[in-house]
């Protein structure tokens, strides 16, 4: 639950010389000159960042920055948390002393996300809201154990490129190993409070580390910087080194997830709660009302939330049944999905297959791109499987950012694992989401744009980035995808997904549904597959309150499409829309309103 929020706080303090753009300053009308207020407003953003920067270690080698990447940072103790709050309220006060009406139009957008990020990230260092987090400090989605491996794995995002990057490496191991033991002891304070996590993310937190138990030393994930050396490191020193981070894996990584896998087997599972739902959890309701605020970026309430679902589940369930009868089948809904689900012809031949459609997807896409956008990511893209150590409990597609220089690319996973339960409607949509225009063009363009704070570079709201993300998918007629009515329904599917997530998120923390009753609403409601809906409802479960902003900030996205097309008519352009959306990282959704409102105006 924290690893997501720890790294999100990060990236939020963190920023640059905020140097206007072209394109940003069209969003906003004419650009005046930088004031005294401009300057004080760069020197905060650049002080908050220096200081975010050595706090989270890991958020600056996300962004190539290899200063402070000798350690690993600590996301668990009572000192990070204090001085996190710290730096967010003197960041406060040092912005109220700003006047921010004599800033330039694009420095006033830096300044509500600032504030925005800034008041929502201290109000989860609320000490109620710590009291619940805080000894909750992994789970089987979000936890540091399913992200480190990846990251140190020689092909995620730390670097192996110098000894010194290898000596760095097996430096912030050391500080894993802590981290770990630290887990146990937050775990063994929430056994005192009664905070706990349900039993079925403890179990799979311990099959997550049976899997890589199981790797043991050179089979290890961590193993494998050492199995190839690059030519920048002297063969005197690979040796060493290999030997090194063998002992490392045997000695040290290996014996804590044993520590960690028996602690979580023999004491905690055996206290963990049967209920999954944050309604089930002593202060579960303030954090879930915190965890919908920060992560749609309204305060809204849960049965608002739950009652947007129903209306949308009910509009996209009819046009379903459109598909169902352009296609010519004579059964139910409910019958069709049975035979989406099962039928051979929709199931996948091979993973090896999966991953060649998904490149014959993205060259047709790429065709049609320059019609909808003329803002490009420089940064490349590349098309991976899931590694097999987290396969099991991944969704069906995710996306993993490059760096800014594009010397690292972006990364569509593709999920291949249970291979049957896989079906192949909704690849077109799944790519437009996760690839391209959808995280990859957000997440780059955003990265890229060296005339943006950083905190709105490397930053941001799940709102907006998932809200892109699902907006790109309903692109589909424009990017020339979903020709064929499976592809269309599977493209209905990803929408309802989306949808489901509002009634089911609340349903299991606001309203008590069961696990069992939430993957009955799933599968009942959609062609999604029982392995897939497993998946969905544990993450739900693992991540209160996230799968609420995809459906949040699409709608949003798309309301202020609809305001611009009516109010510019012919004058509107979705090249010059998708760019104003783009252009400024991710805003909040009150703040992204007001910079489109503002671009309309301009554009009469």
């Amino acid at each position: 639950m924290l690893l997501r929020s720890m790294l999100l706080a990060a990236t939020m303090f963190a920023a640059v010389t905020p140097i206007l753009s072209s394109s940003a300053s069209a969003a906003t009308g004419a650009t005046p000159a930088a004031s005294t207020a401009d300057a004080a407003l760069t020197r905060l953003f650049h002080e908050s960042d220096e200081a975010g920067l050595k706090r989270n270690p890991i958020s600056g080698m996300f962004r190539g920055d290899m200063r402070y990447s000798g350690t690993l940072g600590d996301y668990v103790t009572d000192d990070y948390y204090a001085g996190e709050r710290a730096a967010g309220e003197a960041d406060l006060a040092a912005l109220r002393k700003i006047d921010r009406t004599k800033l330039t139009p694009v420095n006033r957008i830096a300044y509500d996300v600032f504030k925005w990020q800034t008041e929502i990230a201290l109000k989860g260092y609320a000490p109620d809201l710590l009291a619940v987090t805080t000894v909750q400090p992994v789970d089987h989605f979000s936890g540091f154990h399913t992200f480190y491996p990846g990251f140190a794995s020689g092909g995620g995002a730390a670097p192996f490129v110098t000894v010194q990057d290898y000596e760095n490496n097996l430096r912030r191991h050391r500080d894993y190993v802590v981290m770990v033991d630290r887990w146990i002891e937050r775990f063994r304070q929430g056994m005192k409070a009664g905070v706990v996590e349900p039993k079925l993310v403890v179990n799979n937190m311990i099959d997550q580390l049976d899997m890589q138990i199981a790797q043991g030393v050179e089979g290890s994930t961590f193993y494998g910087p050492v199995k190839q050396f690059p030519a920048t490191v002297p063969a005197a020193d690979q040796a060493r080194l290999r030997d090194q981070t063998a002992a490392m894996i045997r000695d040290s990584i290996l014996p804590a997830y044993q520590r960690f896998r028996t602690f979580l087997k023999t004491e905690y599972l055996p206290v963990a709660r049967d209920s999954v739902g944050l309604v089930g959890l002593k202060g579960g309701d303030r954090l879930y009302a915190h965890l919908i605020e920060s992560n749609t970026t309204l305060p809204l309430k849960a049965g608002a939330v739950h009652q947007l679902g129903l209306d949308e589940v009910a509009r996209i369930t009819a046009e379903m049944e459109k598909i169902r009868e352009q296609v010519g089948y004579k059964g139910s809904l409910a019958a069709f999905f049975v035979y989406l689900r099962e039928d051979p012809k929709f199931q996948p031949a091979s993973a090896e297959w999966i991953r060649d459609e998904y490149f014959r997807i993205g060259k047709r896409v790429d065709v049609r791109i320059p019609e909808q956008f003329s803002l490009l990511p420089k940064s490349p893209l590349e098309i991976k499987a899931v590694e097999p150590y987290r396969e099991k409990t991944e969704a069906g597609g995710s996306y993993q950012q490059g760096t800014p220089d594009g010397s690292r690319p972006g990364v569509f996973y593709y999920n291949s694992y249970d291979l049957k339960s896989r079906t192949t409607p909704g690849m077109e949509t799944l790519y437009l989401h996760e690839a391209v225009p959808g995280h990859h063009f957000q997440i780059s363009l955003a990265q890229e744009n060296t005339a943006l704070p950083a905190f709105m570079r490397f930053g941001g709201n799940t709102a907006f980035v998932e809200g892109w993300a699902l907006y790109a998918e309903t692109l589909w007629k424009d990017l020339g995808m979903e020709a064929d009515p499976y592809q269309r329904f599977g493209g209905l599917s990803d929408e309802m997904l989306r949808a489901m997530r509002l009634v089911v998120d609340t349903g299991l923390h606001a309203k008590g549904w069961s696990r069992d009753q939430a993957i009955a609403y799933m599968l009942s409601h959609s062609n999604i597959g029982k392995t897939d809906a497993t998946a969905e409802v544990e993450r739900y479960i693992a991540i209160p309150g996230q799968a609420l902003a995809y459906k949040i900030g699409a709608l949003t996205i798309l309301k202020l499409k609809a305001k611009a097309q009516k109010e510019l008519g012919a004058k509107f352009d979705p090249r010059v829309f998708h760019a104003q959306v783009l252009d400024t990282g991710a805003l909040p959704m009150t703040v992204l309103e007001a910079k489109i409102d503002a671009w309309i105006t301009a554009s009469k």
